[in-house]
């Protein structure tokens, strides 16, 4: 399942290897060269590895949900001045991983900071896995990765474990519905390479996902009753300019003017009668990570005054996504809608 073919042995060839994965794919489950002899080839005889469809590759829902797990890595990891870019060469040596379990469970692992060797890497990746299994287990999740896969950059086990601590922990993001990938396994029998197709599922339904993934009220809005988002923009329209009137603001898009986050800081203020000390975020913001700021503080403050942490990401409401802007101004309308 990863695009770089799982690896037992050494790496040399391994170009080689994937020449002869493509050639194979024409003629499933048959032999993929029928002069092909065991010491032309990487794989020894019934050893089975996996790689990616290249057409998989390419599906756009296959890498939008790369990107939102990147991208979640990433805001959680801000701190610690960790950027993944790729997640088959980021994650594969434990070092992410086990800095991203730490801070989503909050409490420290025994593990090596920096591990060179493959024997200390796979020791520390055993450590991590570990633990994300005692996480994990007790709620039925069903593992799809193992210490050799993940070190050998096997990019759809990578993504099961990804998809399975953002589901357990929460995470403020949307995944994609529906992702699945065509892997092809390449098996060597009686001196052939020989090949199959297995489709593999990494999301499914809304529906199915867990706590923030559930579907909700806008979803069915815009899948079901389009003709009805206009009602409830003019709702919300309504609801936020009778508090920001009081500072002579007028709102009239709700996908744009709250985009830079300044509005929501103000709205906040007046919901709960308290002054926003300027210094606090961005008046007049120009780059998207100020405006993120001033999104991100927004929340804070609704989290400080009871609700829950908005399901949306603040970069989705800064990228002028509708659906995500309006869960927020609504989760707001539900709880101060009676606020003069």
């Amino acid at each position: 399942m990863a695009g770089l073919l799982c690896k037992k042995r050494k790496k040399t060839g391994v170009t080689d290897l994937q020449e002869e994965g493509k050639n194979a794919i024409n003629a499933p489950m048959s032999p993929a060269m029928t002069d092909l002899h065991p010491e032309d080839t990487l794989l020894e005889e019934n050893e089975e590895r996996t790689m990616i469809d290249p057409n998989s590759k390419e599906d756009a829902k296959f890498k939008e949900l790369i990107k939102v797990l990147i991208d979640w890595i990433n805001d959680v990891l801000v701190e610690e001045r960790i950027i993944v870019k790729q997640l088959e060469e980021d994650v594969y040596d434990g070092q992410v991983l086990q800095k991203l379990l730490e801070k989503l469970a909050g409490r420290k692992l025994n593990v090596a900071e920096v591990t060179q060797s493959e024997i200390g890497q796979k020791q520390k990746l055993q450590t991590v896995l570990e633990a994300v299994h005692d996480l994990l287990r007790p709620h039925g999740w069903t593992i799809k990765w193992n210490v050799d896969s993940i070190h050998g950059k096997n990019l759809v086990s990578i993504l099961h474990l990804l998809v399975a601590l953002a589901m357990h922990f929460r995470a403020p993001i949307r995944l994609p519905e529906h992702v699945s990938v065509q892997v092809v396994v390449v098996r060597k029998r009686e001196g052939l390479l020989q090949t199959a197709h297995v489709t593999e599922e990494l999301t499914t339904t809304t529906e199915m996902m867990m706590g923030r993934f559930e579907r909700d009220a806008f979803d069915t809005l815009f899948d079901h009753a389009p003709d009805k988002l206009s009602v409830v923009k003019k709702s919300l329209i309504t609801f936020v300019n009778k508090h920001l009137n009081k500072l002579n603001l007028e709102v009239t898009e709700l996908e744009t003017q709250f985009a830079d986050g300044v509005y929501l800081v103000l709205l906040m203020g007046l919901l709960e009668d308290y002054f926003v000390p300027l210094h606090n975020f961005y008046l007049t913001p120009e780059s998207f990570d100020q405006k993120v700021h001033n999104v991100s503080f927004a929340f804070e403050l609704m989290q400080d005054g009871g609700l829950k942490k908005p399901k949306a990401r603040p970069e989705d409401v800064v990228n002028l996504d509708l659906k995500s802007t309006l869960r927020v101004l609504y989760n707001l309308f539900t709880k101060y809608k009676n606020v003069e």
